[in-house]
């Protein structure tokens, strides 16, 4: 095993023994779990410079990482399975999606387990650290790891950061957000180049060398300071990369460990593990694509590690995750996480005439998990997510492997929404122009999960995937839809649409290793969005119940709000929420299209039992749970509430 040792920094049961349902109380640990990576094992050499990493006494590499663990206190009561939440940027997830809770970094309160969901059903759910260059602090979880060496001397290379600021900046961090740079080797370097775009399709404008600095190692300070909506992209020299394509292993590894060590190898669920899934959103689902995409789901002794994955909202890209001088924190789309193959099955770019699959290292071991990938409206808004199931020319469908089902969560947004919409995203601090999205999509979610484990456990099919289909005109090109949206009133239908192109960094690649920065530039490639129906609302995919009980246009895009710059580009992730008129004199007054409130639905009450039926309609379909019935009718009224109230 990889793992070495456990290093239990804390036990406790958890909310002092309040049983979940059947599957009774609940411990939690934490602590440091340490790896010993063999660099010679034919399991490990994916790795991008594992050769070049110092080793032991014993000839193994040597990391270590963050871990938590929240687990039945009475083994027999669970239902065996291990859902291993990969932490998107140090942070738990799972129990903010299934659970639906705020994410906090050690859960202590009944609020901090929601409903409860992960725990009822019985799941041992972990967490290990798997990225480098997130800071130890606030609970976040890391993973840290030796850093390549030549004939023990310095390696140097080439790194890229780009920023879209909020708000006017004079110094930012050479990383994206809160994250550890790799640091300049050079406050001087003359070869280092800063340049600024308008937008993403914009000509590169170069800043004077004497207009910019370096005032420390980590970080950049611009004369006038950085200005909001603008992209600006620094390319300059580090030394010392981190082994970053460790994350990798110590996410399998730690699987692998729960699942199959003795308990005198110090395993806190020795015996108990029968299944284990993968589960990762955003960052940490491109991540899962990636890992994929490199075969990496069999433990060094050969058993399969995963029995399920699930790849949330990465759209149809991988990311930084696995060469010299990565930045697995980078959400840039001009990056390597945005390259050829997309489609799980064998495709043929008729551009470049490259050839490959996501799955083609599984499939040609015949050593293939279950995935379930799912992605929201804002995925295939921001120009990606169509890849995943349309050929790169966009000439047709690409049909789902066997072993995967792929759904679009219509009219949603990166994250489930909430009702009211906050101000500003949480995460980045962007505005839009448009309220967010309010779609709580967590039911949807929480059903996928059950159907999946009865997939792998049962042999029992999930439902069928359902995305949008060039062959039956549900998928579009996002600018098609244009003349829906602007006949609403006040709604400015985005100026451009980001799409991913074709990009080259340089002949090594193939090692890990890249020296084109920034890279070359070729043709886009051809995506897509679901067609909308008269009230713009999406055709394709499964559709919630504000959907088939609309109070409101419910988009996977928004514009930025114009005091952050750029107001005709798309914000990151975050969708809109556009109320229809509340009575017919209103949308006659504003000339609305959409048929009002009103028009829809006699009372509140009537309302609510609409939105009762058409979730009663999802339960039949196996894409909602009858257990979250009630809270799905709670969610609705509020939002009700929340239209009649709106100031317009």
């Amino acid at each position: 095993m990889a793992v070495v040792a456990l290093e239990l920094q804390q036990r406790s049961t958890v909310l002092d023994g309040r049983p979940f349902g059947a599957a009774g109380a609940y411990e939690k640990l934490a602590g440091i779990l340490r790896f010993a990576t063999d660099p010679a094992h034919p399991a490990n050499q994916s790795v991008t410079d594992l050769d070049l990493a110092p080793r032991n006494a014993s000839g193994y590499v040597e990391s270590w990482a963050d871990f938590y663990l929240l687990l039945p206190a009475d083994p027999a009561r669970g239902n065996h399975r291990l859902l291993l939440d990969v932490p998107n940027r140090g942070r738990k997830v799972a129990l903010g999606m299934f659970n639906s809770t705020p994410r906090v970094p050690d859960p202590s309160t009944p609020e901090d387990f929601g409903n409860g969901f992960l725990m009822r059903h019985g799941y041992t759910v972990a967490w290990c650290g798997w990225q480098h260059d997130v800071p130890r602090r606030d609970g976040l979880m890391a993973l840290t790891v030796p850093a390549a060496r030549r004939n023990g001397g310095a390696i140097t290379g080439l790194v890229r950061c780009e920023w879209r600021p909020n708000t006017r900046a004079e110094t930012l961090p050479l990383a994206d957000r809160y994250h550890v740079p790799h640091p300049t080797v050079d406050l001087k370097d003359p070869r280092a180049r800063l340049i600024v775009r308008e937008h993403r399709d914009a000509a590169a404008v170069e800043v004077a060398r004497g207009a910019w600095r370096f005032p420390d190692a980590s970080s950049i300070t611009v004369e006038g300071g950085f200005e909001p909506g603008k992209i600006y992209e620094v390319v300059y020299r580090s030394a010392n990369p981190p082994l970053v394509g460790l994350g990798f292993l110590a996410v399998r590894d730690t699987a692998a460990w729960l699942r199959f060590a003795s308990a005198a190898e110090g395993n806190p669920c020795a015996g108990v593990l029968e299944r284990a899934y993968a589960f990762g959103v955003s960052q940490s689902g491109r991540f899962l694509r990636h890992l994929l995409y490199l075969g990496l789901t069999e433990a060094e002794s050969g058993h399969p590690v995963f029995d399920a994955v699930i790849p949330h909202v990465a759209g149809a890209r991988r990311g930084e995750f696995n060469h010299r001088f990565g930045q697995p924190s980078l959400n840039a789309t001009h990056a390597v996480g945005s390259l050829f193959p997309f489609a799980d099955t064998v495709e043929t770019d008729p551009v470049t005439g490259e050839r490959g699959a996501l799955l083609a290292r599984l499939e040609a071991r015949g050593a293939l998990p279950k995935i379930l990938t799912i992605n929201t409206s804002a995925e295939y808004w921001r120009g990606d997510a169509s890849l995943v199931h349309t050929d790169v020319a966009g000439k047709r469908d690409v049909e789902p492997h066997r072993a995967t089902r792929g759904y679009l969560f219509a009219g949603t947004q990166h994250t489930p929404g909430t009702v009211p919409p906050p101000d500003a995203d949480p995460n980045t601090g962007g505005r839009g122009r448009e309220p967010f999205n309010v779609v709580d999509y967590a039911p949807l979610l929480r059903a996928a999960l059950v159907s999946l484990d009865r997939w792998v456990t049962e042999g029992v099919e999930p439902p069928a995937s359902n995305v949008p289909r060039l062959a039956d005109g549900t998928a579009v090109p996002a600018e098609v839809t244009a003349p829906v949206f602007t006949k609403i009133p006040g709604v400015r239908f985005p100026d451009r649409i980001d799409r991913p192109v074709r990009l080259d960094f340089g002949p090594e690649l193939a090692r890990g290793i890249v020296t084109e920065l920034p890279p070359k530039v070729g043709a886009p490639f051809v995506t897509f969005v679901s067609a909308v129906d008269a009230d713009g609302n999406e055709i394709a995919g499964v559709r919630p119940v504000e959907l088939l009980a609309p109070l409101a246009t419910f988009t996977g895009w928004n514009p930025r709000h114009p005091d952050q710059g750029a107001p005709g580009d798309l914000m990151s992730m975050m969708g809109s929420t556009l109320p229809f008129p509340r009575t017919r004199a209103e949308r006659l007054a504003k000339g609305d299209p959409r048929r009002s409130v009103e028009e829809r639905y006699p009372s509140r009450a009537a309302y609510l039992e609409k939105v009762r039926t058409a979730a009663l309609a999802l339960v039949a379909a196996r894409h909602m749970l009858a257990e979250d019935l009630d809270a799905i009718v709670e969610h609705a009224g509020r939002l009700w509430d929340w239209v009649q109230a709106r100031v317009t």
